[in-house]
């Protein structure tokens, strides 16, 4: 089962691309969910989220809409030295997400390591006790650090039932390179864009992900996602260059190229 969407919603430049030019900000999630089958929460990394925000997002969603969630930058970017503040922010993080459990749209969680996460043994001791942080909830993980790439991070990733996250950027040197690696019965594929001259080097976050991709580079994944949908239950889709929409306009070319528009 592939589904197909996008790292957020709830952008004001994308009336007029994707939005109709009058949608009001409260329509969007709606409107949204009449398009893709699935969407990436990734205010939860700014702001810790709770669960009457978390329901209130999932009864404006069809019965079979699905939500990934991104894990809240305390539990990946700014980790604690103290392991009770750390279980704490999982544990509160966890209790957000108990509507989308308990509902049955709980795609995963997916928990994104910066660049400066590098491979060491103190990091990948942490990697490998995410599960039981996050008791039953599905985890995939995210690595931004090319030391990571090994067959050692996929058998860690395999050995406590994580899922490993593919991801499309710039071909820079230290970055990830696009690998599909499944390690878990979820699949997760993220399309970061390919603007390599503003990944390191720019003035607001946007601006890194400001990049449309083309057909024929979409069209190089299509045979990728689809083999990784064969060898696993779910297979997730998603499209962080939003910049002016265009991760929705990538994310309706890619349901074409596997034949799911």
């Amino acid at each position: 089962m592939i589904e197909v969407g996008t790292c957020g919603f709830s952008y004001r430049d994308w009336r007029g691309v994707f939005y109709p030019e009058s949608i009001s900000d409260r329509e969007m999630l709606e409107w949204y969910a009449t398009q893709f089958s699935v969407v990436e929460l990734d205010f939860t990394y700014y702001r810790m989220p709770d669960a009457k925000t978390i329901g209130g997002m999932s009864r404006r969603t069809p019965e079979n809409f699905s939500f990934c969630v991104k894990a809240h930058r305390s539990m990946t970017h700014e980790l604690s030295r103290d392991s009770d503040d750390i279980a704490e922010a999982f544990q509160t993080f966890s209790k957000a997400m108990a509507p989308l459990v308990s509902e049955g749209k709980l795609g995963c969680v997916l928990c994104q390591f910066p660049w400066g996460f590098k491979r060491t043994p103190e990091n990948s001791s942490y990697v490998q006790r995410l599960p039981a942080l996050l008791p039953d909830i599905p985890i995939v993980v995210e690595f931004r650090n090319v030391e990571w790439v090994s067959q050692s991070t996929f058998d860690l990733l395999k050995g406590a039932g994580m899922g490993f996250c593919c991801v499309d950027e710039p071909n820079l040197r230290g970055l990830f390179p696009p690998l599909a690696v499944y390690t878990s019965p979820i699949a997760y594929v993220r399309f970061h864009g390919r603007n390599a001259k503003t990944w390191w080097k720019h003035n607001e976050a946007w601006e890194r992900y400001n990049y449309l991709y083309t057909e024929a580079e979409l069209l190089e994944w299509a045979p990728k996602i689809q083999r990784l949908a064969e060898a696993t239950k779910r297979a997730f889709v998603l499209f962080n260059n939003c910049h002016a929409g265009q991760a929705a306009v990538n994310a309706k070319t890619m349901l074409s190229l596997l034949g799911m528009a």
